[in-house]
């Protein structure tokens, strides 16, 4: 079982969410999707440490008061592993955007979030981000198709 947080870091004057561009990694399960940022626990962090810390290793940005949406079970999703993520917004953030290892960072406008290459499920998911309701939901990939998805909002 893997621990993971995923950030959309969105830009309210602009309209605007922080996107990674996987191009840069070899070998990256991720290679070619856009993707929020984030990444797996380390020892005793909390969701909210996690994606502070991963934030500001991936993009130099510094967030403050992330707001918890939702949590996302995927099942052997890499083919070896069930992932469980809690997914994030933010939008209070300073510093300056860093050249990232994991990929190309843009700021891309909301309504053209999803025209990207993203995963399936992600399709489905990034909408709920932007709503009011808390949500549990588990998605079901096979061979990196998403095959199943059921979701409770709270």
């Amino acid at each position: 079982m893997k621990l993971a947080t995923l950030c959309y870091i969105i830009d309210r004057e602009k309209n605007s969410t922080l996107m990674l561009h996987r191009i840069k990694k070899e070998n990256d399960f991720h290679e070619g999707k856009w993707n929020g940022l984030g990444g797996k626990f380390e020892s005793h962090e909390t969701p909210e440490e996690c994606v502070i810390r991963e934030i500001e290793e991936e993009s130099g940005l510094k967030i403050s008061s992330p707001r918890l949406h939702g949590i996302i079970t995927f099942p052997l999703f890499d083919g070896k592993d069930d992932w469980y993520v809690f997914l994030f917004t933010a939008d209070k953030f300073e510093g300056e955007l860093i050249i990232s290892d994991e990929g190309h960072l843009e700021w891309i406008p909301n309504d053209k979030l999803l025209s990207l290459n993203l995963w399936e499920g992600d399709q489905i998911f990034i909408p709920w981000l932007f709503g009011e309701k808390f949500f549990s939901a588990k998605f079901i990939y096979e061979n990196k198709k998403l095959i199943n998805f059921n979701v409770d909002f709270y």
